[in-house]
């Protein structure tokens, strides 16, 4: 073709004008403006997009710094109105950079997999190969909408888990935008008939952590500080989850034992293996946080049908379902062969190989085995007293199955009030006992272990001189602690979960933690850090991990941030101050940003731990009214 992609920079550059179509045509446009500048000059350009009915109207000059102003103080007002009113002036800096940047990663993306492999009518026909190559199984996808990306610059393409985490940050500046995309990812267009998720454009056909469940009932929840929530939104959204839990069951337990082996799981890099190929080994991996993330997956669930249950007694039964589910994957996860995929002696959960009817737990303290703190709901038994179908069956699984029951806990609050009103008794259910929560978090909590300056990392620091190395077959399998970039070609060695700072896994813990901590209240502490002799509660624990989120992005004294890595250029009086980078993770001991430096999508998710520190300044620990709900509030 006569006019391609690098006409720009064949007619800047090279100086051939006839590389551009003459009539004006085409997918791409752009201005070139030559200028010539001294040293020490400045230049500013003036750009409006306007229609072109309105290209009579002079839009420069005055008009146009006018027009400038009162687009910044429309922004000051919305953000003024959109933000707590005690965060301070640095945090409301990155508050709104992380918004801003959350809003720039809407692009409009159309991917037609069926004209993808069949090809252009009007090209060359494409290789023989794609007939049976990616996607090939996924014809009936027609993406042709505007989504939220992970990063516009590196990463312009979606993936399901990472949008999932965008909609909490735009439920708080674009709520109606946030349920639209949860909704569409599950519309027939986007789901596989079979009921998978697409994971993203690569491969659809991989697997992602099951999270839209979790992020489509916590934008429910935040919909309206007033309590009008959108029971339409939940109700479209509940029904296609049912079929995306049912692909899970059907696909990725492969025992039919409650024990579950998801793949990839988004964990780039964590393992000794690559787990979304077949293991060199032989045999089956069950896996640590795909089991949990299923549990996670039943627990929000059950929330979500005892909320519509309220008003259509229909959902009781399913809440029955998603409840007795839970616990037989908690029990699998806990007892199936002893202990599960517990280990007593090491007081954590690793995933396990099967190799020739051997089982072999594979012990690497990774982020693996803190999925299993995330499977836990707070239910308020006020809420059961009002379903009394789901109230019958539950008081006989836990009365006839006390086996199970043991995942269960009840708590009655003490008399509070003058009146000496009795308040509701909450119900806890939970992966790990609180036993066994105490010794994780023992793990979690250990600066020469997991916990960081800057948040949770994503391996344990004691594998930096004690490497975990498996063996099989005269071949060695090593993990060793990576705090920044990957050292491994696992999945083109561009992404590492072997000792970084991720703020996803970071936020769905600490939201774990306000739920333990709504639940066990003052009778549980815990040592934080591990040696400090502080204790504190669970709610405690949480906000301590946010705050240490935070630092990631606050300025010292000189004005540096961890993310910048010392670079001078953002803490100097010149233009780039107090700009802040939105990194992909994050260096696990001194906090420098690493991998895409824009991916404003799920590091936006900062946003959260500023509020919840920031609602913690006002009088009697009450929220601001645009302080969004908090995690720990009963299902």
């Amino acid at each position: 073709a006569p006019y391609v992609k690098d006409a720009f920079h064949e007619y800047v550059i090279n100086g051939r004008t006839d590389a551009v179509d003459p009539s004006r045509t085409g997918t791409k446009a752009a201005a070139w403006l030559v200028r010539t500048l001294t040293s020490g000059e400045s230049f500013s350009v003036e750009l409006r997009l306007r229609h072109e009915s309105h290209a009579a109207a002079a839009p420069f000059g005055r008009a146009f710094d006018a027009t400038f102003a009162r687009r910044r103080s429309e922004a000051d007002e919305f953000y003024s109105s959109a933000l707590p009113a005690t965060l301070t002036e640095a945090e409301t800096l990155i508050a709104r950079q992380a918004y801003a940047g959350l809003l720039w990663t809407k692009q409009f993306y159309h991917y037609v997999v069926r004209e993808w492999l069949d090809g252009d009518p009007s090209q060359p026909r494409p290789p023989e190969s794609r007939r049976h190559g990616r996607n090939v199984d996924w014809r009936h996808v027609y993406n042709r909408d505007v989504l939220s990306m992970p990063d516009k610059w590196e990463y312009p393409w979606y993936a399901a888990w990472d949008s999932a985490f965008h909609t909490l940050p735009l439920s708080r500046v674009d709520p109606r935008y946030a349920q639209q995309q949860l909704v569409l990812f599950l519309r027939e267009w986007y789901m596989h008939p079979n009921g998978q998720i697409p994971a993203y454009e690569f491969a659809f056909n991989d697997v992602n952590p099951p999270v839209h469940a979790w992020a489509a009932w916590r934008v429910y929840k935040m919909s309206d500080p007033r309590g009008l929530r959108d029971r339409v939104f939940l109700a479209r959204v509940f029904h296609k989850l049912m079929l995306n839990f049912t692909w899970w069951v059907n696909r990725k337990d492969l025992e039919g034992n409650n024990l579950f082996s998801g793949g990839f799981l988004g964990l780039d890099n964590v393992g000794v293996f690559d787990r979304s190929k077949p293991l060199p080994t032989g045999g089956q991996l069950e896996q640590a946080d795909g089991t949990a993330f299923m549990a996670f997956f039943c627990a929000t669930m059950l929330s979500m049908a005892l909320e519509l249950a309220i008003e259509d007694p229909a959902y009781e039964d399913v809440a029955s379902k998603f409840f007795e589910h839970f616990v037989a994957i908690t029990d699998a996860i806990n007892a199936i062969g002893g202990q599960g995929l517990w280990d007593e002696e090491d007081g954590f959960y690793y995933d396990e190989i099967h190799v020739d009817g051997v089982h072999q737990p594979l012990r690497v303290r990774s982020i693996v085995g803190l999925i299993p703190l995330l499977a836990c709901e707070v239910i308020d038994e006020a809420r059961i007293r009002k379903l009394p179908g789901f109230r019958k069956r539950m008081e006989w699984f836990l009365e006839h199955r006390k086996d199970l029951a043991r995942y269960s806990s009840y708590m009655e609050p003490e008399v509070a009030g003058s009146g000496g009103t009795q308040l509701h008794g909450f119900r806890l259910l939970a992966m790990p006992s609180r036993e066994r929560l105490v010794r994780v978090l023992r793990r979690v909590l250990d600066e020469s272990e997991f916990l960081s300056p800057y948040g949770i990392r994503s391996l344990s620091r004691a594998h930096l001189d004690d490497p975990y190395v498996f063996h099989f077959d005269g071949q060695s399998y090593e993990v060793r602690y990576d705090p920044a970039e990957s050292t491994t070609g696992m999945f083109g060695g561009n992404s590492n979960w072997r000792g970084p700072v991720w703020f996803p896994i970071n936020h769905l813990l600490i939201e774990a933690l306000e739920r333990y901590g709504h639940f066990y209240g003052d009778t549980l502490r815990v040592e934080c850090p591990v040696g400090s002799g502080t204790m504190l509660t669970l709610t405690e624990v949480a906000a301590e991990l946010s705050a240490r989120l935070t630092r990631l992005f606050l300025p010292d004294g000189a004005g540096n941030r961890p993310c910048h890595g010392g670079d001078s250029r953002f803490a100097g009086d010149g233009p780039w101050r107090d700009l802040v980078l939105f990194h992909e993770y994050f260096h696990g001991d001194t906090g420098r940003g690493l991998g895409a430096s824009h991916q404003t999508g799920w590091t936006a998710l900062i946003v959260h731990a500023l509020e919840s520190i920031a609602a913690t300044r006002l009088p009697d620990g009450a929220a601001h009214e645009g302080t969004p709900e908090r995690a720990g509030t009963p299902a």
